[in-house]
């Protein structure tokens, strides 16, 4: 009993140091607060000002550099998009509604699968489909200044001249604000929410989109620690044969019942 008393007694004095150390010695951690949508001051943006902000939102906010670089080639390049969108207007694969090329630019990044490039389909569909989400929904969420915003880099990244007006007046209060929405309350709801689709298979009769991995059988392959860390660290555990990709701020955007949601979901997909 004498010996058992000393080590209780030890243990209690090395956990009492330890505490003591941590809080005299080491600084806390102020976690960063969640970035804010900036204000935009339409009144005083010059154009050189809407495009820099296109090219902001095209490589960051957007994701478009994700699949369209040269060097994963998931999605075709557009330094030419711009040039070569009044051809597609007129090619017989299309199906959109523009009328110009400017409004060719915008329809592709809300519905893209008005035209598809050859190749770039979802597979199965005959370069029907695009795997492309509309990034005015979702995970993505762009408003429509930005939107406009992307369409004028692309001219600009095309050596174009930039036609787009800068939209006037104030931007929309519900685009301005961050609102609070709902969380989404079915694995499917989260799925089309995140648009988690747009790369990964989920059911043996779905489409292929070919960017993700096929996620209709994961749960008889991974346990749900692992789908877990894939989701909020996608970068930790990359599968064989495919690159890199995935964008690692799902962990800031889903709430935790959407995370278990999905994470009970694939575990169950044997």
């Amino acid at each position: 009993m004498g010996n058992f008393i000393k080590v209780v007694v030890f243990s209690l004095v090395v956990i009492g140091f330890y505490v003591l150390f941590s809080v005299k010695y080491i600084p806390p951690i102020t976690p960063a607060p969640p970035p804010k949508e900036e204000a935009l001051d339409l009144a005083e943006m010059t154009i050189d000002d809407f495009v820099a902000l296109g090219q902001k939102i095209y490589e960051g906010k957007g994701t478009c550099t994700l699949c369209h670089n040269p060097v994963l080639k998931r999605a075709p390049l557009l330094d030419r998009v711009a040039v070569i969108a009044q051809e597609r207007l007129k090619d017989e694969r299309y199906r959109g509604e523009a009328k110009t090329p400017e409004e060719y630019l915008y329809e592709s990044l809300v519905k893209p699968s008005a035209y598809v490039v050859k190749g770039y389909g979802v597979t199965g569909t005959n370069d029907t489909v695009s795997p492309m989400p509309d990034v005015s929904k979702g995970a993505i969420g762009l408003n429509e200044v930005e939107l406009w915003a992307v369409v004028a880099y692309l001219q600009k990244l095309a050596g174009m001249e930039v036609t787009v007006e800068i939209p006037k007046g104030e931007v929309a209060e519900e685009e301005k604000k961050e609102e609070k929405k709902e969380p989404a309350r079915t694995p499917q709801a989260v799925i089309e929410k995140y648009g988690c689709s747009a790369c990964h298979k989920f059911t043996k009769e779905g489409a292929d989109p070919g960017i993700g991995p096929d996620l209709s059988d994961i749960g008889a392959k991974r346990d749900k620690e692992y789908i877990r860390r894939a989701i909020v660290d996608p970068n930790a555990d990359i599968a064989e044969g495919f690159s890199p990709m995935m964008p690692d701020t799902y962990k800031d955007q889903m709430t935790a019942g959407e995370l278990e949601l999905i994470v009970e979901y694939l575990a169950g997909q044997k």
